[in-house]
């Protein structure tokens, strides 16, 4: 499991703080300048890849398969057998990471912190955010207030995210939950648990 590998917490024994282990998301999701290879990749894929079409479309099958070697090229680690949408966007996706079987649906976007377990399942027009902007001033305009600290997003494996799902920064759903459609997710989500609705809310446990 993917992200039992790279978001398992250790405490020093002192102090009982969280350390920067390697397996710790803020150690874990790397920021490092983009290399002219990958500038390359992220213009092919936005400026040709994003727009071919899916199944069952004629060459759909193979416009998926180019798009998805691509934006795997793209992400930090991508699993295998994965799927990546039509108009799919993920940013940079430097620090996205996608497990085995998990496929992207049309017109998704993802922040560019964002980890993905495994067999999770995306309804088209999902949003996952991992920032947001200051709004505390009311003096300046909020624009000039800058950005929030980037808050990574963590997806557990055998995920179902409905259509037009958002979920909002710092979130961590847990593995075998549903996402029903239009959900707006403002908190963690407990492993099992069904939620929908605006705000996401528990309606009940799978088991």
């Amino acid at each position: 499991m993917i992200t039992e590998q790279l978001f398992e917490e250790k405490k020093d024994a002192g102090t009982g703080k969280v350390k920067m282990y390697r397996d710790n998301p803020l150690y874990f999701l790397k920021r490092s300048n983009i290399s002219l290879y990958k500038s390359f990749l992220l213009y092919l894929y936005y400026s040709v890849a994003i727009w071919l079409p899916d199944p069952p479309r004629p060459i759909g099958g193979l416009c998926l398969s180019f798009r998805t070697w691509l934006a795997s090229k793209l992400f930090l680690k991508a699993g295998k057998h994965i799927k990546v949408g039509r108009n799919t966007r993920f940013g940079s996706g430097r620090n996205v990471v996608i497990g085995d079987y998990t496929g992207l649906n049309t017109n998704c976007w993802l922040g560019n912190d964002t980890v993905i377990g495994s067999d999770v399942m995306f309804g088209p027009e999902v949003t996952i955010l991992s920032g947001s902007h200051h709004f505390e001033r009311t003096d300046i305009p909020m624009r000039e207030q800058g950005a929030t600290p980037r808050k990574p997003v963590v997806i557990g494996d055998d995920v179902w995210i409905g259509t037009r799902a958002i979920i909002l920064p710092g979130i961590r759903i847990g593995s075998h939950s549903i996402i029903g459609a239009g959900a707006v997710v403002t908190k963690d989500v407990p492993e099992y648990a069904i939620v929908a609705g605006n705000p996401a809310v528990i309606k009940k446990f799978r088991k």
